[in-house]
């Protein structure tokens, strides 16, 4: 993957003549903007956030345009509740900073303001841009075209990934403003790339993973024309900067939309371009593929279950399952090797796959090795549970609770039931499909003879 910071479409526009976000989109949508008044829509001013509603009204009293954006209009019509609501103006930044004191500028490239209030709430209000964070216009000889990043509304609207992320909240009076076509994908319940989707992926393959999440969390249908675009430019994904990409795949599994998100990664092979050695467990060839697909699956269905729930589920684990069916296939039973040797064998194995797979992905030191503790730990878990006792050593580790969380996973997943030994050393909440119905014994120094049923 690309070194961060460095322009994922450089390469795809060397032979190209200098061409702008906006003159590729204007090829496929009328400029001139659907606007459907408050009677047409079930957007009330009682569903916005208060906070959001008074950074729209101190815009809008002073003179400038005040839409609200993005992700919060399309879940607020879905009938969700948004996790943010964001807000675009004409005002530039430093207007913004001056009617907001409790405010201030982020950004070196595209800049946008944070206004903060109370119980650290934060509302982010962006100037209208003409082209997205991670475009560039390039020139014949590749040369990036340094151009100003202010725009209209249209082209703010045009240079966003999606359809139905492309919507805007007028507190003027109350309407949706469409500018492509967003209103009637929604009802169709369709995902469907702002211009054509072989354009859009070159210019920042990241799309590819953001259509992907939209699609898992809304369960709406990828249209079929951005579907095979992104099987057709999956293997560009490697061209952007490791960390982001990183970034945007870790959202995926963080947030309650894992299961059909890596499913998604399977039918269009993605997720082999961002990890190539899983092709080799889920690859045709394998005559087990299928049951590997499932099971892996349902292990990420369990993790989706759990942040419904409201339970976070660390990075470590995260990881640790993605590396759950190449650690199956890479470490198969040998029966001439000793106890001793096999669990060195699994060891290595273990760091050699978390340095093969995440090393190129940007995955932090410490996260890497905080997956390496927690996987090597299940070795221990199950030699104590046969033991029928558990180490004092063994249960002050700091990976202790995050190991016996990624065994309850794994168990869960296989149709196993974790002993009450592991149960009892725990949090009787760690897993919520645990059985409720049992007391936790008294306990000295030592572990009772009940704890070791």
């Amino acid at each position: 993957m690309e070194k961060p910071g460095v322009p994922c479409d450089q390469d795809a526009g060397k032979s190209s003549i200098v061409r702008s976000l906006h003159s590729i989109n204007s090829q496929h949508f009328n400029m001139a903007p659907l606007v459907i008044p408050r009677s047409e829509h079930p957007i009330s001013r009682k569903m916005i956030d208060e906070e959001a509603l008074k950074v729209l009204y101190r815009l809008h009293r002073h003179g400038f345009s005040a839409y609200l954006v993005g992700g919060s209009v399309r879940d607020l019509l879905l009938g969700k509740i948004p996790k943010d609501f964001d807000v675009a103006t004409n005002a530039h930044p430093h207007e913004i900073t001056l009617l907001f004191k409790n405010s201030r500028i982020i950004g070196r490239r595209f800049r946008l303001v944070q206004v903060f209030f109370k119980e650290r709430k934060m509302v982010e209000v962006s100037t209208f841009r003409s082209h997205s964070e991670f475009e560039e216009t390039i020139d014949e000889d590749g040369k990036i075209i340094r151009t100003d990043s202010f725009g209209t509304p249209e082209e703010d609207a045009l240079r966003r990934d999606i359809t139905i992320n492309g919507l805007f909240y007028n507190i003027a009076d109350f309407s949706i403003i469409d500018y492509i076509g967003g209103m009637a994908d929604l009802k169709q319940r369709v995902i469907r790339t702002i211009g054509h989707p072989n354009e859009r992926f070159q210019q920042d393959p990241v799309r590819m993973i953001r259509v992907i999440r939209h699609a898992a969390r809304t369960g709406f249908v990828i249209e079929d024309k951005t579907f095979q675009a992104i099987i057709r430019h999956r293997e560009e994904i490697r061209r952007c900067s490791s960390s982001r990409v990183r970034d945007e795949f870790s959202r995926d599994l963080k947030e309650g939309a894992a299961q059909p998100s890596l499913e998604l990664m399977l039918r269009t092979h993605l997720l082999f371009s961002l990890f190539p050695d899983l092709l080799r467990v889920f690859a045709d060839r394998n005559p087990l593929n299928k049951q590997d697909e499932t099971f892996f699956l349902s292990l990420f269905g369990l993790v989706d279950q759990l942040v419904k729930m409201g339970r976070t589920v660390p990075e470590s684990i995260l990881y640790s399952l993605l590396l759950t069916p190449l650690l199956k296939s890479a470490t198969p039973e040998h029966p001439f090797l000793g106890e001793r040797q096999r669990y060195i064998y699994s060891m290595q194995t273990i760091r050699l796959l978390i340095q093969q797979v995440f090393t190129p992905f940007s995955i932090p030191k410490g996260l890497k090795e905080m997956t390496s503790q927690i996987l090597m730990a299940q070795w221990n878990l199950r030699k104590s549970i046969n033991r029928g006792m558990i180490s004092k050593g063994l249960r002050t580790k700091k990976y202790f609770r995050e190991g016996v969380l990624l065994l309850g996973i794994l168990a869960q997943a296989k149709g196993e039931r974790v002993p009450r030994l592991l149960r009892n050393v725990v949090p009787s909440d760690l897993l919520p499909w645990w059985p409720k119905d049992f007391r936790r014994p008294r306990r000295s120094g030592r572990f009772s003879s009940s704890m070791k049923r």
